[in-house]
């Protein structure tokens, strides 16, 4: 059954394309999976908090006590889509099955959009629904550090950096294996955000490596266990933070391979979201449990109109 905590490829979720095809053959077999996936435990009324109801012909539940006509994706990135939810699925599975990701070109080019804005604006809605706002915190041993992204701006006097300084966590174990990761953007290099990430993305109690930055000292203070290595003083930076350094590496070369270096400052945090979605699962051998937790996450993100993406950009 969809929707329970540990859910089974052949029954919770298409384990192939050709899997995905049988079970996802309309519109309406679309839409009863999103059903499923926003109430896992059965209908609830959004308005009076009723639980039984019944269906309409245009797919829509409706309360048996109010008369609340609920659609399944009211209020979810789909909302006031005219496009037919089978093709957000088809969208989904393409963006999911492939293992680096996919451009808004190439999303254009395998569904046939019109135009390169529309794909683009889909894979922000995509993009928007691949964090969850309650997602659990960074635990055990956890790095801390920032990197930078973007390049050199070849119209500023003197070489003026336009990169991006990025906030980065990531859990490794024992061996030095690497667990999730976390990004987060900073206005200042080197600036108090660095805590204030560090207090919202690292569970107290957890053993925090930084490279000696003065500012990181404050850790031990709010509750974590601060090890550092100042890196000015190691014979080879990468055994300072290893697992940032590789982080770093990996998603610079996401951006140039997939992304083509496309992507905005504005946009940036938003791409990173989707490199954490993917690097968070990278040990999945099933690409349908990727489809399956991104429309888990997408009837219960908010629609993200196109105005609102666009004003970002």
């Amino acid at each position: 059954m969809v929707g329970q905590e540990r859910p089974v490829g052949g029954r919770d979720y298409p384990r192939t394309y050709q899997e995905f095809r049988q079970w996802f053959p309309d519109d309406a077999a679309c839409v009863d999976y999103l059903g499923q996936l926003r109430w896992p435990d059965g209908f609830v009324c959004p308005k009076c908090g009723y639980e039984r109801s019944w269906r309409t012909a245009k797919r829509q539940w409706v309360c048996a006590q109010c008369a609340q006509r609920t659609s399944v994706t009211a209020g979810t990135i789909f909302h006031r889509s005219h496009t037919p939810i089978s093709t957000w699925f088809a969208a989904a599975w393409f963006v999911t099955s492939q293992k680096n990701g996919v451009s808004a070109v190439g999303l254009q080019h395998a569904l046939g959009f019109g135009s390169y804005e529309t794909a683009w604006a889909w894979m922000h809605k995509l993009r928007r629904a691949m964090v969850r706002p309650e997602r659990e915190q960074l635990a055990g041993e956890v790095e801390l550090d920032q990197i930078f992204i973007g390049g050199r701006s070849t119209g500023n006097p003197g070489g003026a950096s336009e990169k991006v300084p990025v906030i980065v966590a990531v859990e490794r174990d024992g061996n030095g294996a690497l667990g999730r990761v976390r990004f987060g953007l900073a206005q200042r290099s080197n600036s108090r955000e660095l805590l204030d990430f560090a207090r919202a993305t690292i569970a107290p109690g957890s053993t925090v490596h930084t490279d000696g930055l003065y500012l990181l000292r404050q850790l031990a203070d709010l509750g974590y266990r601060h090890e550092f290595t100042v890196g000015a003083r190691a014979a080879d930076l990468d055994t300072v933070m290893p697992g940032v350094h590789l982080v770093s590496s990996l998603v610079k070369r996401w951006i140039a391979g997939t992304m083509q270096h496309n992507i905005s400052r504005d946009q940036l945090a938003y791409y990173l979201d989707e490199y954490a979605f993917r690097f968070n699962r990278r040990r999945s051998t099933a690409r349908g449990m990727l489809f399956y937790r991104l429309l888990q996450q997408a009837v219960a993100t908010h629609p993200h109109p196109l105005k609102e993406l666009y004003s970002s950009r």
